[in-house]
């Protein structure tokens, strides 16, 4: 029963942490008048996409503190939820998007680092990780391209 608690109080903080975040930065007339990549997906997807990467970064978050405590990997995943959780105010919130992406660079490496540091510890964290990786380097690519032709 505690190993559910534990894990639903880490949803939760994550995955509310996320959506208050997302609602007090949302993009305004200043995102939309930036020249964007052909590749900028629509606005809808961001809040399911988030919202399930958030649940997967909870859950990743509860399987370390249950295993490992206060280690070297819970470190980890609280600095990049740390930098998670300052690229939109970044972004959205200054209206910089080179800000941003001095936050988002170390975000995507400090979440490379959690895989490569769960991978023998534990390999279904490591594994929830790599979803948002893969969405995060897709953002930072989408960053730095925003940067560039603005």
């Amino acid at each position: 029963m505690q190993k559910i608690v534990t894990h639903l109080v880490f949803i939760a903080i994550v995955l509310g942490g996320g959506l208050l975040i997302g609602l007090n930065f949302l993009p305004g007339e200043w995102y939309q008048s930036l020249a964007k990549p052909p590749f900028n997906p629509p606005n809808w997807i961001f809040g399911p996409v988030w919202s399930i990467l958030y649940i997967m970064i909870g859950i990743a978050g509860a399987r370390t503190f249950l295993r490992d405590g206060f280690s070297s990997a819970f470190g980890l995943w609280l600095v990049q939820l740390l930098l998670n959780f300052l690229w939109s105010p970044a972004f959205f919130g200054a209206e910089n998007a080179r800000l941003a992406l001095v936050v988002i660079v170390p975000l995507l490496v400090v979440i490379l680092a959690f895989i490569a540091q769960r991978w023998r510890r534990d390999r279904i964290a490591a594994f929830l990780f790599v979803p948002y990786a893969a969405w995060v380097g897709f953002a930072t690519l989408l960053n730095a391209s925003i940067v560039w032709l603005n």
